[in-house]
């Protein structure tokens, strides 16, 4: 039930909004659709790993504000947009270093620990903007964030590779397995020779790595880097983690599920557009989802 509810869900909604709207069972629509939620997707599916390791990464939305208006501010002063558009996955890199060299060294819960420095990447945020929006101009800041090939969103293939790498890191490598291992049982991983340190480290840069390259789709989206522009954006990826099944105690979960919790969520504030319900509405139905799901994840767990 765990490992297809989500999916279950999803057909679900395809059909029920496919009968309800004909718009929206178009190619433009669900191209739309899958290419505004890619920067989440992205988030989602690196704070997979993160969340199967047994931590949370509350810093995501700030690293992904810091890596736009970074992004911004590199190419309106240098005049070269892939010199900004590079530098926000980079810079997502180093914060993510940052957040598992404190977790792992500090002591502290990761939750605590990244819930600090949300409120330090966000700050650095509104310094180098200056509480202000960073306006590009720059000829091709846009190609990565609009430009189609052959009609499909250059961001929705980024997307897609990334999605295929971190899966086949996850289920095909000794690393992916250790993820599991650190998460199932960080002791006995530790007593059976898994540098548990590591592994925290690496899926913590792993998660600030996705926020910049999701940061880089965004910000050459629209144009501009805005300070606050990833607000909220770490508890829409966790709950879209959960909803695809990953535990939040650990050692359990899979990228695939979690990519489709994020469309799923996408699709439910899809189809309150196309039928021009109340969007408040949008999030009480997306949160009792989350709640249902919660409540079978520990069910499960009580089971085991």
């Amino acid at each position: 039930m765990r490992d297809y509810a989500v999916l279950i869900l999803l057909g679900a909604i395809l059909v029920v909004l496919a009968l309800v709207s004909p718009s929206f069972f178009t190619f433009a629509n669900l191209m739309n659709v899958a290419n505004q939620s890619a920067p989440l997707a992205m988030i989602a599916t690196a704070g997979t790993f993160v969340i199967i390791s047994g931590n949370f990464d509350l810093s995501t939305g700030a690293m992904f504000a810091v890596g736009g208006v970074s992004a911004a501010a590199i190419t309106v002063a240098t005049g070269n947009p892939w010199l900004g558009l590079v530098s926000a996955p980079l810079i997502g890199l180093v914060l993510g270093l940052f957040n598992g060299i404190a977790v792992t060294t500090l002591k502290v819960h990761s939750f605590l620990a990244t819930l600090a420095t949300s409120l330090v990447f966000s700050a650095i945020a509104v310094l180098i903007t200056g509480g202000s929006l960073i306006t590009v101009t720059v000829p091709g800041f846009t190609d990565l964030g609009r430009q189609r090939v052959g009609g499909v969103f250059l961001a929705v293939i980024l997307l897609a590779t990334f999605i295929a790498a971190l899966w086949f890191v996850l289920k095909r490598t000794i690393f992916g397995r250790h993820v599991f291992a650190v998460g199932g049982n960080s002791s006995a991983a530790e007593l059976s020779g898994i540098r548990v340190s590591r592994i925290r480290i690496s899926v913590f840069a792993l998660s600030g790595l996705a926020a910049g390259l999701a940061a880089a789709i965004s910000v050459s989206r629209i144009a501009s880097g805005q300070p606050q522009a990833g607000l909220g954006m770490e508890l829409e990826a966790i709950a879209a983690i959960i909803l695809g099944g990953t535990s939040i105690y650990g050692g359990v979960g899979a990228v695939w599920r979690s990519v489709a919790g994020v469309y799923l969520i996408a699709l439910i504030g899809n189809g309150f557009d196309i039928m021009n319900v109340n969007p408040q509405l949008k999030n009480l139905v997306t949160g009792v989802i989350i709640l249902a799901a919660v409540a079978l994840a520990a069910a499960g767990n009580r089971r085991r």
